[in-house]
């Protein structure tokens, strides 16, 4: 008699177990792909800073300096509405930007964005189907800081297509920012030093006009690669490109009152100047990335809704496309009563460097370097005054408070940097 096989298969039991180990394999891979992919962005961030950095490099070779910041043409008339008018064909063209434009602006032939520059290089005309379709702007653009909406001749009446560009090149792929109320975003940053005080004007006013005391001032507490309206090259840089921060990455803003993209304004005038940790105490201390709700007396959120960090990549002002080396990175921007704001923007204050990454940021080095500084680097002092005339300032020529992020953070300070 021929003796029957038994039956072949699983029992429940066994399948149930099978079952059981693949999602425990697939709960331990889930975690490593994400892992896998923000290593990826991170180091598509790290790309963009080095093409930044090499166009930073290439300028410096065909102009002989850095590019400025807050260049541009001089608002002769000293009317921030009149610099945002387009005019009709063969009138007279007195728009003007300002001074406000960022180093962007003129990186952009060495960032292959030629076509933008272009555009904004020559006199550009609305296109039809755009508001204030046929007007005509001059070269170099409007005032960078125009709105989104229809008053004082902002985009929705006249609208510059090449301020509201978004340039992949300066767009971190971690940060999930997109869209208005934003007008072109930019994640990197130029280095302003680690000082305050005529940050967002250097030496000359938005006409143009030098004033002795502004510049003296400015020469005290501008100790960054990049100074105001005020030309600058590698041989300013003391200290030595391999020891100075040129720009840094900057997160921006989501809508969600996180410390280091929605600015907090303090009622103290110049406040920030002597005290870098103004606004510490209006954080959240049940969410420490987050600013309490509401704010305590003495503080209010400003610049809502189109003043957000990282909104404009074509504006000079700190809090679109500038850092500090004073409060380590991924720490609160804060500002002040005296912001030096228009229309609640703020253009100076505490500005720190911030990522969506995990434990730090990515600065450029003068070099060409990039590297990545943890939120934990030697930050010195926080609580210290910075370089200032004001009355409980350090005075001029002093070694930075902020120790070893600070030092970075100038360009002539004369101080050592060991281990980083």
């Amino acid at each position: 008699m021929k003796r029957l096989r038994p039956l072949q298969g699983f029992t429940l039991v066994e399948l149930l177990v099978v079952i059981a180990i693949i999602g425990v394999l697939v709960g331990l891979l889930l975690p490593a792909v994400q892992a896998a992919r923000e290593a990826a962005r991170r180091m598509s961030c790290s790309n963009n800073f080095k093409q930044i950095g090499l166009g930073v490099h290439n300028y410096h070779a065909a102009y002989d300096q850095l590019p400025i910041a807050f260049s541009g043409t001089a608002d002769y008339v000293n009317n921030g509405q009149l610099a945002r008018t387009a005019v009709a064909a063969g009138a007279a063209m007195p728009a003007n930007n300002r001074l406000d434009l960022s180093i962007f602006v003129g990186l952009l032939p060495f960032m292959e964005q030629q076509a933008l520059w272009e555009q904004i290089s020559n006199p550009y005309r609305i296109p039809a189907g755009q508001p204030g379709a046929g007007l005509l702007f001059p070269p170099m653009g409007p005032d960078p800081n125009m709105g989104i909406g229809t008053a004082n001749n902002n985009h929705g009446m006249n609208q510059y297509l090449p301020w509201l560009t978004n340039i992949p090149t300066l767009r971190c792929p971690s940060d999930p920012g997109v869209g208005l109320p934003a007008q072109g975003r930019t994640n990197y940053a130029a280095c302003y030093g680690d000082g305050i005080n005529f940050l967002h004007t250097g030496p000359s006013n938005i006409a143009g006009v030098v004033n002795s005391n502004r510049s003296q001032r400015t020469r005290e507490s501008c100790r960054g690669v990049f100074v105001a309206r005020s030309k600058s090259g590698f041989r300013d840089v003391l200290d030595g490109l391999a020891n100075t921060i040129m720009a840094g990455e900057i997160s921006t803003d989501l809508g969600d009152r996180n410390k280091t993209t929605a600015v907090m304004q303090n009622s103290g005038v110049d406040a920030t100047q002597t005290n870098p940790l103004l606004c510490r105490s209006a954080v959240d201390a049940a969410r420490p990335k987050f600013w309490a709700t509401p704010a305590p007396g003495g503080f209010a959120l400003i610049g809502q809704p189109e003043g957000g960090r990282g909104f404009k990549w074509a504006n000079a002002n700190s809090v679109y496309s500038g850092m500090q080396t004073i409060l380590p990175p991924n720490s609160e921007i804060c500002t002040d009563q005296n912001a030096g704001g228009n229309a609640g923007v703020a253009k100076e204050g505490i500005m720190p460097p911030s990522s969506r990454h995990q434990g730090g940021v990515h600065v450029l080095m003068g070099d060409g370097a990039v590297k990545f500084v943890t939120d934990s680097i030697e930050a010195g002092n926080s609580s210290s005054p910075t370089v200032t005339n004001l009355a409980g300032g350090l005075a001029a020529g002093s070694k930075s408070p902020f120790g070893l992020w600070g030092a970075l953070g100038t360009r002539a300070s004369s101080e050592t940097i060991q281990g980083f």
